[in-house]
């Protein structure tokens, strides 16, 4: 629908223009071929100059002699209390705390596959029939011990799609001269190096002698205490498990508690503790605890760019910063390190369980609200269809028309509101998504503006590319945990763009792009294509920089969908050559900025940088291939593959075959060249990210309703309601033809 073979015309959703000439005599100068590649070296050097702004060297973490991970699978923030956890409410009031992100390759993480993936700084899993604790090594006289099976779960790791190289943490410390301590299987497996053994192994916590703990630069300490008490209840008579009672997951509370204090207490002076809640210990995937000792704050990372959120993958490199070994391709998470805060305690474990409180309810209700909202959407196109063919209920299915396309900016404007700490945080949650539509769309109404084709339309797309834009400038708080952002449960994305807004960001940007250059450059083209460019290099810069939208597959899509918009609005032909040239462009603009990331430490590097050493050791065809599965595998998602079909058969069925379209275009010149370019950020989107019909099912949820709206309102100005608006202005002359 967007492009035929060359040489192509225009979009043809519509009546057919002439666009194809190089020059415009009579009209405003439209811009030669010379100068649109002027244009694009302007968009290349801006975006250049920035990029080296931005890729300012990090802060390296600092190094430590030892370090001790107690690694306790289970353990969330909620569990703890002055009373019943003293051990850990001492820590984390002297050191600094983070929810933890611990997703590995299935949605929930088990223990072995917690401790494999922070031995391979890369997601890694253990085979298993059920999820259980992790074997018990096979220990020799020396006190060494070795994971039975080691060869297996290694060769397994290798062929899966993240390529998880276990071992590697172990490995980077016997490379140094350094050796290796593990209490409990589960520490084994961390600090396993790539024979799957470690130096040395003590049973228990209790077992350790207090000599033990300066031997090795690294102890990985196991204790398994909540993970027991929830695989200890067993199954029904129907096999289901038997949910652990509140009173037993506290018992077990305290006693991993009791075994930290134990561990801290014998520890020389000097020593790095590091407690991670290393895996679920429960039905549901949930976020857990991050600690490290040291200064009061919070964590961060750069794999995560929040405060008080960070990741498994980054505990590996963590412990490689503390003990000052450099961080191996194969790891591609970063170091923690710490924004002070004086918070106390309390405040701490109240706001990082929040996170976790938000991640569930968006988890829990997120499948409920796609459904209804495109059932909603369905309903639209069935009233639609009524009231472009036949003429009914014209005003209310314009006003349906708005809050459709107004639902994807609120909810992320939800966010705005703590609905988590309601009483049910999934009731405000759903009561503040349906309460910010109808803000929206009201404001889109609100006015004399009201009355117009384009200025309701304009109103929401401008708020879904203003809104979200200052979303990235500002740490994309509104993204997370939201329906249409990214959850830290997923653990896929935690900072810039999320596939999913970003198609509602371009939709708006480019509605906004198309109709303000109708009202600014009437009569005058060249102000037309200013507004253009200058929008498009903002969407661009936005959706690009590594500490804003971080996105490497929109960036490309952004700039072609921006050039066929602005050879429309210029009045010159889209042809294929031409949009292959400005595809190579966002190329070399997006591998820029991923080579000035690359040029910071890499413990600072974001994962546009990380991708690009994956293209110089060789490793990016991994990363290409599983991404490119993803989106294949998405048009499993049948909701968004479902509403993306009824999109493109009501877009051409109804509002082309049926002349509603035509009647736009009269009214609003810009309409036409921003539809095409919207649908060529839906197909470039689609192709180059791995959500995959996600992206063309909600950028279609934001235009159709919208062109929908507009269609309705052009139906009305040409006398079939009760008589045109005389208030609204006369829409301007079509320019002329462009000569040859």
């Amino acid at each position: 629908m967007i492009v035929q073979a060359a040489p192509i015309r225009t979009c043809r959703l519509g009546a057919a223009t002439n666009l194809e000439t190089n020059n415009d005599p009579g009209g405003g100068g439209v811009a030669r071929p010379r100068n649109l590649s002027r244009v694009a070296i302007v968009w290349i050097a801006a975006l250049l100059t920035l990029v080296c702004v931005q890729a300012l060297p990090g802060h390296a973490a600092e190094q430590n002699q030892r370090v001790v991970l107690i690694g306790v699978p289970g353990l969330m923030w909620s569990d703890l209390s002055p009373a019943r956890t003293p051990a850990l409410w001492r820590l984390t009031g002297g050191g600094a705390g983070a929810a933890l992100s611990t997703r590995t390759t299935g949605s929930n993480t088990c223990p072995a596959d917690g401790w494999l993936t922070v031995s391979a700084g890369q997601r890694a899993r253990m085979l298993h029939g059920i999820c259980a604790l992790p074997p018990a090594p096979k220990t020799t006289s020396s006190g060494s011990a070795v994971v039975p099976g080691w060869a297996t779960i290694k060769k397994d790791n290798a062929g899966t799609a993240y390529e998880a190289q276990v071992g590697l943490l172990g490995d980077a410390v016997r490379d140094q001269g350094g050796c290796t301590t593990a209490v409990g299987p589960g520490g084994v497996f961390g600090a396993a190096d790539t024979s799957g053994k470690v130096d040395h192994y003590y049973q228990a916590v209790e077992s350790v002698p207090a000599s033990a703990w300066s031997q090795c630069g690294l102890a990985a300490v196991d204790i398994d205490d909540i993970f027991r008490a929830f695989i200890s209840m067993g199954v029904d008579a129907r096999g289901a498990q038997v949910p652990v009672t509140l009173d037993q997951r506290m018992k077990a509370v305290q006693t991993a508690d009791q075994r930290i204090g134990e561990v801290v207490a014998a520890l020389p002076s000097g020593t790095t503790v590091l407690v991670a809640g290393i895996s679920d210990a429960t039905a549901t995937p949930h976020l857990h605890v991050a600690l490290q000792t040291g200064k009061p704050g919070y964590l961060t990372a750069t794999s995560t760019l929040r405060t008080g959120l960070v990741t498994l993958n980054d505990v590996t490199s963590t412990v490689l910063a503390m003990l000052g070994l450099k961080q191996p391709v194969k790891a591609i998470g970063s170091d923690w390190s710490t924004v002070r805060s004086s918070d106390s305690t309390q405040t701490k474990v109240r706001n990082l369980t929040d996170q976790d409180v938000a991640a569930q309810a968006v988890s829990r209700w997120g499948g409920t609200f796609f459904i209804v909202l495109f059932a909603i959407e369905l309903i639209l196109y069935g009233l639609g269809t009524l009231a472009v063919r036949h003429r009914r209920a014209i005003g209310p299915t314009r006003v349906l028309a708005l809050a459709v396309a107004a639902a994807p900016i609120a909810t992320f404007l939800t966010n705005l509101v703590p609905w988590w700490r309601a009483g049910s945080p999934g009731t405000a949650l759903i009561c503040c998504v349906v309460g910010l539509t109808a803000v929206v769309t009201a404001l889109s109404l609100a006015g004399p503006w009201r009355r117009s084709v384009l200025w309701p339309g304009l109103i929401i797309a401008g708020l879904s590319g203003v809104v979200l834009g200052l979303d990235v400038l500002t740490g994309s708080t509104l993204q997370l945990n939201s329906f249409m952002g990214y959850s830290a449960l997923v653990g896929g994305r935690f900072y810039g763009f999320g596939n999913m807004a970003f198609a509602v960001f371009a939709t708006g940007m480019l509605l906004t792009a198309a109709w303000l250059s109708e009202l600014a450059g009437r009569g005058e083209r060249r102000v037309a294509v200013a507004v253009v460019v200058v929008i498009g290099l903002v969407a661009m810069a936005l959706d690009g920089f590594p500490s804003w939208g971080a996105d490497f597959g929109g960036v490309l899509a952004i700039v072609v969908a921006f050039a066929v918009l602005g050879l429309m609005v210029a009045g010159r032909r889209v042809s294929v050559p031409k949009v292959a040239l400005f595809g190579l462009a966002g190329l070399a603009v997006v591998l820029a900025i991923a080579f000035a990331d690359a040029l910071r430490p890499a413990a600072q590097q974001t994962h546009l940088g990380k991708f690009w050493e994956q293209l110089q050791s060789g490793d990016a065809l991994g990363t290409v291939t599983r991404k490119f599965g993803a989106m294949l595998h998405s048009l499993s998602y049948w909701q968004f593959t479902v509403v993306t079909i009824a999109a493109l058969i009501f877009l051409y069925a109804v509002e082309h075959r049926g002349g509603a379209l035509k009647r736009t275009y009269a009214h609003s010149t810009g309409t036409r060249p921003g539809l095409c370019a919207v649908l060529t950020v839906a197909v470039l989107g689609m192709l180059m990210n791995d959500s995959g019909v996600e992206i063309p099912a909600l950028t279609f949820t934001v235009m159709v309703p919208l062109l929908l709206a507009a269609s309705l309102r052009a139906l009305e100005l040409d006398g079939v309601d009760d008589g045109a608006d005389t208030s609204t202005p006369t829409p301007p002359a079509p320019r002329p033809a462009p000569t040859a």
